[in-house]
């Protein structure tokens, strides 16, 4: 993934409001959010390409629900990879998985904390092995979800 090319992007209230109404919906149209902030689809289409371009805009991506597929198995995985991966590469790694629910880098020995949903254990496992298969993770330790006590 390319560096922004400006490390900390100065985004104005037309900025911020056209990301808040992309993060809601990313399949909004250009011509609904120009609706919403007073602007034609083309003069937004122009700030969305200028926030990809400044790497505000990372990508754009699908957020399944875990019930309606019937994803009730959940775990939380510590990926410990590679010298120098990079938390980008660790991202373009676990997007390619639509169980991911989340994933942040953390401090200590695992590079990694990946929250997966599944549909049951074996395929939890099989999820497992394909993230463990991938260039630049070296291993993971696993902890099942018994149940949900807080959210």
């Amino acid at each position: 993934m390319p560096a922004p090319l400006n490390p900390s992007p100065r985004l104005d209230d037309t900025d911020r409001k056209v990301l808040e109404l992309l993060g809601r919906d990313g399949r909004a149209s250009y011509a609904e959010i120009g609706l919403l902030v007073n602007l034609s689809a083309t003069a937004v289409k122009r700030r969305v390409d200028r926030l990809r371009e400044r790497g505000v805009v990372r990508g754009f991506t699908v957020v399944l629900d875990p019930d309606a597929l019937a994803w009730r198995t959940e775990a939380f995985v510590e990926v410990y990879c590679r010298e120098r991966t990079s938390p980008e590469e660790i991202l373009a790694t676990l997007r390619q998985f639509p169980e991911v629910a989340a994933a942040w880098t953390v401090t200590g020995d695992a590079d990694a904390l990946v929250h997966l949903r599944a549909a049951d254990t074996g395929h939890l496992e099989a999820v497992i092995e394909r993230i463990r298969k991938q260039p630049g993770v070296q291993r993971s330790r696993s902890q099942v979800v018994l149940s949900r006590l807080i959210g």
